[in-house]
C-alpha cells in the first residue's frame, strides 16, 4: 500500500513538472513582444556606405532607435545584389534581434538566378515597407548630351562603345540599361560595381558615360555639376527635380526602375515582435523629423502592413522576372 501511495505522489510530482515546464515555455513564447526589444537590434544591409539603401537605413534607424529604445546598428554586407546580406540575415536567429532591409534587387535576384542557397519569397517575414527612391538616368557632362533622345543617338553612332554603369549584375540599374538597349535598338555595354558608389565615383571620373541610379546617391552631383540628369526611370516626376520627364513620357512606358526598400526579418521570428516591428515602422514614417530626412534625400515613404509587403513582393517578382526577359538578362 505504502509502495501504492509512493507512486501516486511521484505520478502527481511527474504531472506538475511537466504542468510547469509547459507553462514556462508558454510564457517563454508570450514574453518576446512584451519586453522587446531589451538589447541592440541589427539590421543587415546589402549595401555598402553613402548607397541608397545605407541612407534611408540610417535615417530610419535612428527615428526607430528613438522610439523603441534600443540602438538599431547597421551592419553593411555588399555583394551580389545584396544576396551575401541577405542569406547572412536569412540564417540568422529568429528572436527579432537581427533584421534585413529587403530590397528590390533581392526580387530581381531571385526572378532570374536559380542557384541561390536561400528563398527570398520563403525565408523572410515581411515587416513592413518602408520607402521608395526614384532612378535617374545620368550622364558624364563630356558625352555632350541634353536628352535621352540624344544618347540613344550617341549610342547608335558608337555601337559598344557607350559604357553604362551599374551597381551590380542584374540590379535594377543594369536591367534598366539593358531594357534602353532593347527598346531603343542600341548596344550600351555594361560596366557592373559593387555597389552604387564606386559606380558614381568612376562615372564623374568619366570612366563610364550614362548610369541609372537612385536619386539619392546622384542628385548632389547632378546639382554641384559633375553629372547631367537626363530623364526619371520611374513612373512620374519627383519633386526634387520637377521639370526632368520621365522615359515614359519620352515614348518608353515599360522602363521603370524605381528602388524600394522594406524591413524584413528571418521567417518564424514571433509574430507579435513582426506586429509590434511594423507599428514602430509605420509610426516613424509617420514622424515630421524622417519626413523632412527622406524628402531630402529624395525617398517617398510607403508603410503598410506585412501582409501588404508580402503582396507586394509577389507582384514585384512577376514584373521583374518579364523584364529580365525581355532584356535577355540572365545569371
Amino acid at each position: 500500500m505504502k509502495r501504492n501511495h509512493r507512486c501516486i505522489a511521484a505520478s502527481r510530482v511527474a504531472f506538475l513538472a511537466a504542468a510547469l515546464c509547459a507553462l514556462s515555455l508558454t510564457t517563454a513564447k508570450a514574453q518576446p513582444a512584451d519586453d522587446y526589444p531589451n538589447r541592440p537590434i541589427k539590421l543587415v544591409v546589402g549595401f555598402p556606405p553613402g548607397a541608397s539603401g545605407d541612407l534611408l537605413s540610417r535615417a530610419v534607424g535612428a527615428r526607430l532607435s528613438q522610439t523603441i529604445g534600443q540602438q538599431i546598428v547597421i551592419e553593411n554586407r555588399p555583394g551580389a545584389s545584396s544576396s551575401i546580406a541577405a542569406e547572412a540575415a536569412a540564417r540568422a536567429p529568429k528572436d527579432g534581434y537581427t533584421l534585413f532591409l529587403g530590397t528590390v534587387a533581392n526580387v530581381v535576384n531571385a526572378a532570374i538566378t536559380p542557384n541561390l542557397t536561400f528563398d527570398f519569397s520563403k525565408d523572410f517575414a515581411p515587416i513592413g515597407l518602408a520607402a521608395t527612391v526614384p532612378v535617374m538616368l545620368v550622364v558624364h557632362p563630356s558625352t555632350n548630351v541634353n536628352s535621352l533622345k540624344e544618347l540613344i543617338a550617341l549610342a547608335k553612332s558608337k555601337p559598344g562603345e557607350i559604357l553604362y554603369a551599374s551597381s551590380g549584375v542584374a540590379t535594377t540599374p543594369h536591367l534598366a540599361g539593358a531594357l534602353l538597349n532593347a527598346q531603343a535598338g542600341i548596344e550600351m555595354r555594361h560596366v557592373p560595381y559593387q555597389g552604387a558608389p564606386p559606380a558614381v565615383t568612376d562615372l564623374i571620373a568619366g570612366r563610364t558615360h550614362a548610369m541609372f541610379s537612385s536619386a539619392a546617391t546622384v542628385w548632389p552631383h547632378v546639382e554641384a555639376g559633375k553629372l547631367k540628369a537626363l530623364a526619371w526611370a520611374a513612373p512620374k516626376r519627383s519633386a526634387i527635380a520637377p521639370d526632368l520627364p520621365t522615359v515614359a513620357e519620352l515614348g518608353m512606358p515599360d522602363l521603370d526602375a524605381s528602388i524600394w526598400f522594406g524591413l524584413m526579418a528571418p521567417l518564424d521570428t514571433p509574430q507579435p515582435i513582426v506586429a509590434k516591428l511594423g507599428r514602430e515602422l509605420n509610426a516613424a514614417l509617420k514622424s515630421p523629423e524622417l519626413l523632412e530626412v527622406l524628402k531630402k534625400q529624395g525617398y517617398e515613404p510607403l508603410g503598410g502592413t506585412p501582409a501588404d509587403f508580402t503582396r507586394y513582393i509577389a507582384a514585384e517578382m512577376k514584373k521583374w522576372k518579364a523584364a529580365a526577359e525581355l532584356a535577355g538578362v540572365t545569371k
